[in-house]
């Protein structure tokens, strides 16, 4: 369960956040200042920091140098300064990524969940050695030379195919919805425009260079109404 810390002296709004990050099964705790927050944050590891900038007692920017004094954690400004500026200086102070207000908590929870997926796979890559050639079947990706062969065909894909490829099957028999491919593989602006429909075509343009037969594939598969896996199989 992942552990969110949501800083803001608008009751309202926290309490907004928090039925709504509760409701997708994440543990939220709230601080309504500045020193509450610091003092929370040193007490407890979260996830997540959901800060805003307009803070009694120290601001958003106080708050966040003070954590990174001894946190990682990652952070999540709230602000409702549009500048470049006031974002460019969240971000200088230790910020991970910033979200306008007013927001729609549907884009806070997306950002929230693309910064857990990204800890979560830096997490299992130090632990875990990463393996540099994959082979499954007759296919075989090699990561350092962003090569792929299939039998002793090599198979010229582009840089968003090869990295589409590379993830799934790094991560066999794992199905990932079409929204997180987009953040995975097209990072946050493709995430906040929504349209999964490029992850489709990626997709079919992928099986049509790798599948012997595409609309049977044995390799990038369907999880019907889900998303896309990798079956180790071939």
């Amino acid at each position: 369960m992942a552990k969110v810390l949501v800083v803001d002296d608008e009751k309202l709004i926290v309490k907004g956040i928090r039925f709504s990050l509760e409701q997708d099964g994440m543990e939220v705790d709230c601080a309504y200042d500045g020193e509450e927050a610091v003092n929370m944050a040193r007490e407890k590891e979260y996830d997540v920091i959901l800060l805003d900038v307009m803070l009694p007692k120290a601001d958003g920017y106080e708050v966040c140098q003070a954590i990174r004094e001894f946190s990682e954690a990652p952070i999540i400004m709230l602000t409702a300064k549009g500048s470049d500026m006031d974002k460019i200086l969240g971000l200088e102070y230790g910020a991970d990524d910033y979200v306008t207000k007013p927001f729609n908590i549907l884009e806070v929870k997306a950002r929230i969940k693309a910064i857990l997926r990204r800890s979560a796979r830096n997490t299992r890559q130090a632990k875990e050695p990463e393996r540099r050639v994959v082979t499954a079947g007759t296919l075989t990706l090699d990561r350092d030379s962003r090569r792929v062969f299939v039998g002793e065909k090599e198979i010229n894909l582009t840089a968003k195919e090869f990295d589409l490829l590379e993830l799934l099957a790094c991560n066999p028999n794992k199905v990932y919805s079409r929204e997180s491919l987009l953040g995975y593989v097209w990072g946050n602006k493709a995430l906040d425009s929504g349209d999964v429909r490029t992850v489709d075509v990626h997709v079919r343009r992928l099986r049509e260079k790798i599948e012997p037969s595409p609309s049977a594939p044995q390799f990038v598969h369907t999880k019907w109404g889900v998303g896309y896996y990798f079956r180790a199989q071939g």
